[in-house]
């Protein structure tokens, strides 16, 4: 769901890709504001200017990078990034505090979630690690379940 939660714009010009330090695949910009709300001990965090991004390989260990290839790990971050983890405890969406294994077990989560989605009542661009809404990892897990 493209646009599920309003932004005021990002503060600084955003990069489209960059490539990832460790696995060269590129990937989009997200703001740093994002990236605050999940490293550990942010107010001692000094990189706030920088443009990150976000590494969607869960084989990869860099969560996030920026343009001068500074790389931040999961062991960085106080928030578990579902990408980057196989258990069923894993986030699926942040907003609501839902997990891989909830959504397996109830599927009136996902109609929930949808419907707080389109009332605008996420926060997919700060909770999500990834910046984006979670429904599109709704979307890949089903897909992953079915193969």
């Amino acid at each position: 769901m493209a646009g599920c939660c309003p932004s005021d714009g990002p503060t600084r010009p955003q990069a489209r890709k960059h490539r990832c330090p460790v696995n060269g695949i590129e990937y989009r910009g997200l703001h740093a504001k994002t990236v605050l709300h999940h490293v550990k001990q942010a107010w001692q965090w000094s990189d706030a200017d920088q443009v990150f991004y976000f590494c969607e390989d869960p084989l990869c260990r860099v969560v996030y990078f920026t343009d001068e290839d500074t790389v931040i790990l999961q062991s960085q971050l106080r928030t578990t990034v579902g990408v980057k983890s196989c258990t069923d405890d894993a986030p699926a969406c942040y907003c609501f505090g839902v997990t891989r294994n909830d959504l397996r077990n109830d599927p009136a989560i996902e109609a929930f979630i949808i419907g707080q989605t389109k009332r605008r009542a996420c926060s997919c661009e700060t909770s999500n690690p990834s910046g984006r809404c979670c429904l599109g990892d709704f979307q890949r897990g089903r897909r992953q379940r079915n193969r």
